[in-house]
């Protein structure tokens, strides 16, 4: 890391999962998070996405040193987990599955997931393994311009429990979308969350099992 430390400052591109590539210059480094401002606003990579950065090769002149401090409270100390604690109630921007960013607030971090209110999708539940990117709007910003009273930051009658396989598991019987819905069989109704399996019964009426550690969203209609 003490190499990598030299970059700060510099302008840098970065290469996440999904071959997705990012220009800016390196603000903050540490071992399960890079920070990357791009000319207009902070960009929070989880290392366990990062596949490299290096020098850039070519300099966009557009993109300058950021003067004003990032949006969220300073942190002594940078980590993957003080990020997402200090995001909270700060409306963002995060991407998880496929190419559709989610606009919305970080509610609660616990274990293994987060929760994510979002005006489209209401309460939401995101794998801490599969967040690739986070970037707070400025302050005072809100979804779609929409007035803070057309919707809650933090949802009240909302329970949720320290893991995802528990919270899945309260919700047994409940209908379920995984990971956007873009796929029919993580579309279905919940029976059972045990073992890192997740039980689910399709539209069609076929049970279908799904490895836990590899979904990234929840959401319940």
């Amino acid at each position: 890391m003490s190499d990598a430390v030299a970059l700060l400052g510099k302008q840098i591109d970065v290469q996440i999962s999904g071959k997705k590539t990012f220009k800016g210059i390196l603000t903050d480094l540490s071992t399960d998070i890079l920070v990357l401002f791009n000319g207009q606003r902070y960009l929070y990579f989880p290392m366990l996405h990062v596949h490299r950065f290096n020098l850039s090769t070519e300099i966009d002149s557009e993109i300058k040193y950021p003067i004003e401090s990032p949006m969220m409270e300073e942190m002594a100390s940078i980590s993957y987990r003080k990020t997402l604690m200090n995001a909270k109630g700060v409306f963002s921007e995060i991407h998880v599955a496929g190419h559709i960013p989610l606009h919305g607030y970080i509610t609660n971090v616990f274990n293994d997931y987060f929760g994510f209110y979002s005006p489209v999708y209401k309460m939401m539940y995101v794998s801490l393994h599969h967040l690739k990117c986070l970037t707070p709007y400025y302050p005072h910003a809100t979804p779609y311009t929409l007035n803070k009273e057309s919707f809650p930051i933090n949802p009240t009658g909302v329970p949720m429990l320290r893991s995802l396989e528990d919270q899945l598991k309260k919700n047994a019987g409940k209908l379920v979308v995984f990971d956007g819905g873009e796929d029919p069989m993580k579309i279905g109704v919940l029976k059972k969350a045990e073992n890192n399996l997740v039980e689910l019964t399709t539209a069609s009426g076929d049970d279908v099992f799904l490895k836990l550690s590899h979904i990234k969203t929840v959401y319940m209609p």
